[in-house]
């Protein structure tokens, strides 16, 4: 492992999917400004721009596949076995880069980003799709960049702008209302699934926004899957017998797609193009992961996409794209 690589910038996400600070060694070399806005970005060349859109476009098809994945298992099968493949994945990975383990230090931030991405937010996300459509499900976690920084703030004591705020307060009203709208005034199981979704991802996201400064994120996801491997194990081995499962291609593609894409090869390419163009350009182009995922919804699955789906969305995205421009953000993936 290059010397270089040691300190990969982090963005904020959805899916998938770590929000921090970003290379913390290129601030401390008072590196120039890259044209992307973050310091130490080696290079903005389109070919970043391309990975990290890659990891954008991975991203938005998650709740789509998982929709898919609940046609042929149940939601803890469904789980349990993205978990597996996607240990499985990573520690080939791991194991072909030689990559060493990690220091003890790290093991209980990474048992975080486990709890919060690899097993929290797949497994109430996916019990939320059993009642809640995905272009709903996209919207409300829409709301999650603006989660991760209020818990980025509270982990880092970062102290964003007044104007970060308000734009935040702002966003998250949006999502309020139009969940409310959406559940016939009140909140509904799939709603109460999706907001816990929110907090246990957006914790992951700021504790392997801190690891992502001490090891590539690409490892961070690799070591945290690799804690999880027992229990995607065991869960496999619990769930499968007393869920039925009705293989079809859809779901087999779904948790095939959810697996390698959304949880490891989504998030390998999306930090290998932050890498390359910096944290504030790689997330400006996360902001259309709301909308995209209204478009597969209705391409893939034949939603009815309500009126107020894309409005709430643009408004959720206009909220976040004015914290984007504020700074001090905490941004990261």
């Amino acid at each position: 492992m290059k010397a270089e690589d040691s300190a990969t910038p982090t963005s904020t996400i959805a899916v998938g999917p770590t929000v921090g600070d970003a290379d913390g060694t290129a601030r401390t070399a008072r590196a120039p400004k890259s044209p992307g806005g973050e310091p130490g970005s080696r290079r903005t060349g389109p070919n970043g721009t391309l990975l990290a859109g890659l990891g954008v476009l991975a991203f938005s098809l998650t709740f789509p596949s998982t929709a898919w994945g609940l046609e042929s298992f149940g939601p803890w099968s469904l789980v349990a076995l993205r978990s597996l493949l996607a240990a499985v994945i990573a520690g080939g990975v791991l194991l072909t880069a030689r990559v060493r383990v990690p220091e003890r230090r790290h093991w209980a931030g990474l048992a975080v980003v486990a709890g919060g991405v690899v097993v929290g937010f797949p497994l109430l996300t996916t019990l939320a799709l059993q009642t809640s459509t995905t272009s709903h499900a996209a919207v409300v976690v829409g709301l999650l960049p603006l989660t991760t920084a209020v818990f980025s703030s509270l982990r880092t004591g970062s102290r964003p702008s007044r104007t970060f705020w308000a734009a935040a307060v702002t966003g998250a009203g949006v999502v309020i209302a139009f969940t409310v709208l959406q559940s016939g005034g009140t909140l509904s199981a799939g709603d109460l699934f999706l907001f816990g979704a929110l907090l246990v991802c957006a914790a992951g996201y700021t504790e392997g926004g801190r690891l992502a400064k001490v090891m590539p994120g690409w490892q961070v996801i690799g070591w945290a899957l690799i804690l999880t491997l027992p229990l995607a194990v065991a869960g496999t081995a619990l769930a499968l017998p007393y869920e039925p499962v009705r293989l079809t291609a859809h779901g087999v593609i779904g948790v095939v797609w959810v697996a390698a894409c959304s949880t490891f090869l989504g998030l390998y390419v999306w930090y290998r193009g932050m890498a390359e163009i910096g944290v504030a350009r790689a997330s400006q182009l996360q902001l259309a992961q709301p909308l995209l995922t209204l478009v597969w919804s209705y391409l893939l699955l034949g939603e009815e996409v309500s009126a107020a789906a894309p409005v709430a969305a643009v408004a959720v995205l206009l909220c976040i794209a004015a914290t984007q421009r504020t700074g001090g953000t905490g941004r990261g993936r």
